[in-house]
């Protein structure tokens, strides 16, 4: 039973109940077409299959893309952009290049904003030879923000997806960028560690922070608080994402 159910968790790991809804509706497009039945009914039915499986989703956003992936896809395939309904399955094969499926747990794609991290440097001052990690890097914006704070450090980025490592090296030729998982990487060697990942990765974080970072160093995220731990500061301007900034040895909230 305890298996069962842990096979039901990963499935609904994001983005598999993405790709199963729009797979699927898809499938039973095809399959009431097959039969005979008028497109618009086709079309209804499988619609309404897809906003079934929406409920599978956890938040708002997730849910409007799996209920709209099978309509939007439809409209496009059936307007002056025509693509059958293999060639949207196939795109999928990008998707899950830039995004493997080992970080699909971590936080989707989305970039740091350029001036979210600028007023760190007044709560930490870090020396010219400090190093700097941005966990989940991505294409680079979190590195780019980084350096407008502190531009004579050592700045480094760890990403999964090799794509996305080769994009943001480009991007960010005065950073060292490399492909691995975060989880897995060693963090003792950075002064300051920064994150913009999810509610849910917030428990992991604090653990592999507290395992890795020597006294004195930092643990920063972007928009989502670690909830366990006492804040060392917290940055909040109008129109831009909070800051939450720790400092080991990390304090426990009572």
């Amino acid at each position: 039973m305890a298996n069962f159910i842990w096979r039901q968790r990963k499935f609904l790991n994001w983005p598999l109940p993405a790709l199963f809804a729009w797979c699927t509706s898809w499938l039973l497009f095809q399959g009431l077409r097959e039969l005979g039945a008028a497109e618009w009914i086709a079309f209804l039915v499988a619609t309404l299959w897809g906003s079934l499986l929406s409920k599978l989703a956890h938040t708002s956003m997730r849910k409007a893309l799996v209920f709209l992936g099978f309509p939007l896809s439809m409209g496009l395939a059936s307007g002056t952009f025509s693509l059958p309904p293999l060639g949207w399955l196939l795109l999928l094969g990008p998707v899950l290049l830039v995004y493997p499926r080992s970080a699909w747990r971590d936080a989707p794609f989305f970039p740091t904003p350029k001036k979210a991290l600028q007023d760190l440097p007044r709560h930490v001052p870090l020396q010219k030879d400090a190093r700097i990690l941005d966990a989940g890097s991505g294409l680079g914006d979190g590195l780019i923000a980084l350096r407008k704070a502190y531009p004579n450090v050592a700045l480094h980025g760890l990403e999964m997806s090799w794509p996305l490592r080769l994009l943001s090296a480009l991007r960010c030729r005065w950073a060292r960028i490399e492909q691995g998982d975060i989880w897995l990487a060693d963090w003792s060697g950075y002064h300051m560690v920064y994150l913009f990942q999810r509610p849910e990765s917030m428990p992991r974080a604090v653990e592999k922070a507290q395992a890795d970072l020597r006294p004195g160093c930092w643990l920063v995220s972007l928009e989502f608080e670690a909830a366990e731990l006492q804040p060392y500061a917290f940055i909040s301007n109008p129109g831009e994402r909070p800051v939450w900034i720790y400092q080991a040895p990390f304090q426990r909230r009572s």
